[in-house]
């Protein structure tokens, strides 16, 4: 029992610390104190390094999904619906989803890891006895990249992921591009589009949050730098799942 009692107070005491750690982010971000050469950087060792990756993955979820569409709406003479199947479920859900969990598994491990490095190799240390603070110098230009990078990805994944289906379409379901073109542009509304978009939002800041955090507390030299970052990663994933789930309801119960 007195274990159980150590163990939630450990939790809660970890919670509040990484709140009190956000609160600094955005304090210092609130006041101007940003980086914007930091930021740049960060920008593209987290998006260029990045669109490979997201790329691929993009166009074979596209393909695939087009491909299973066009088993299953074909039984059913609907073959011609393809195209909104392909646009709707990536940009409402898919893009963002995937992108997210690709993002976080690659950007955010080497933010952790970064970070963690440096914190215990005290170089974060070193940062505070020359008077820099090194939320401001380290993660607020992390924290903010996220921010910029995870759209810009999510909207590269969304028509890679839609051009996927283009080639299953026309290749193998003998479907005139024009047609499918027309029927993707119809179908994607303002608030189809933007129910996914904001989504990304909410993600960008919970992977930063996360990953920048276990960075910045990460204790026990090398091995300690693993354990982390690992550890940040699949609280990244676990967040951005249920986040989805919330969000979703939300947006499903307001718009529709």
């Amino acid at each position: 029992m007195n274990d159980v009692i150590r163990r939630s107070v450990h939790y809660l005491a970890a919670v509040g610390d990484s709140l009190y750690f956000l609160g600094s982010v955005f304090g210092h971000i609130v006041r101007g104190r940003v980086r914007f050469v930091e930021v740049v950087k960060q920008v593209y060792e987290q998006g260029v390094q990045s669109i490979s990756i997201i790329a691929l993955t993009s166009l074979a979820s596209g393909v695939v999904l087009a491909l299973q569409g066009y088993v299953a709406l074909t039984r059913f003479g609907a073959k011609d619906a393809i195209a909104p199947l392909v646009a709707l479920s990536l940009v409402r859900e898919m893009s963002p989803v995937f992108t997210a969990l690709i993002f976080s598994g690659k950007a955010g491990a080497r933010i952790t890891a970064e970070l963690g490095t440096m914190n215990v190799s005290d170089q974060m240390l070193a940062t505070r006895t020359m008077g820099v603070d090194p939320v401001e110098f380290l993660v607020v230009p992390r924290l903010l990249a996220c921010l910029i990078v995870l759209p810009i990805l999510t909207l590269i994944s969304e028509l890679i992921g839609i051009a996927g289906g283009y080639l299953v379409a026309v290749y193998e379901a003998n479907i005139p591009g024009v047609f499918y073109l027309n029927q993707t542009l119809k179908v994607i509304h303002y608030v189809d589009f933007f129910s996914g978009f904001i989504k990304v939002f909410f993600f960008a800041v919970l992977i930063g949050w996360i990953c920048c955090y276990q960075g910045f507390v990460t204790n026990g030299g090398s091995l300690g730098v693993g354990k982390f970052t690992t550890k940040a990663v699949a609280y990244s994933y676990i967040f951005v799942i249920i986040s989805n789930t919330i969000l979703t309801k939300i947006i499903l119960t307001f718009w529709g």
